[in-house]
């Protein structure tokens, strides 16, 4: 009997080129190039994965590569070690020490509402040194 809290996985092994969706947690370390979109869920980045994806879910986790714009109604958490090239949008956001961060950052109270993958962040979002404090931790 599967455990109700494990995330669906996507192995390191694994090479996905198209759409992803679900309604469950996801937990990817393979390769994906295309979309993810999890509006109510978790999406963790392992560290092995390999991403050119735009990124839709609830709370997202980095701790790999991604190269893609991600909209989060709720955090996004871009762990030591991980590289991001692309936009973020959400309502918090945390960046560790030793992250490599590129792109823009729009922190805004509606984040997840009728926001589509490929969307910009506004010009007047916060950086990343005004998004999260000294110890990265929001």
């Amino acid at each position: 009997m599967a455990v109700e809290n494990t995330p669906a996985r996507i192995g390191k092994s694994v090479v996905i080129r198209g759409e992803v969706k679900g309604s469950e947690d996801l937990f990817v370390d393979g390769r994906v190039e295309g979309t993810i979109s999890l509006s109510e869920s978790r999406l963790t980045i392992g560290p092995n994965a390999v991403l050119a994806a735009d990124l839709v879910a609830r709370d997202v986790l980095v701790q790999g590569q991604v190269q893609g714009n991600i909209v989060a109604s709720g955090r996004v958490e871009l762990r030591a070690g991980c590289q991001l090239t692309g936009d973020v949008r959400a309502l918090r956001l945390a960046i560790e020490d030793n992250a490599v961060f590129r792109g823009k950052v729009d922190l805004t109270q509606g984040a997840g509402s009728g926001i589509v993958a490929g969307s910009k962040a506004g010009e007047s979002g916060a950086s990343a040194t005004e998004a999260a404090p000294a110890d990265g931790l929001v």
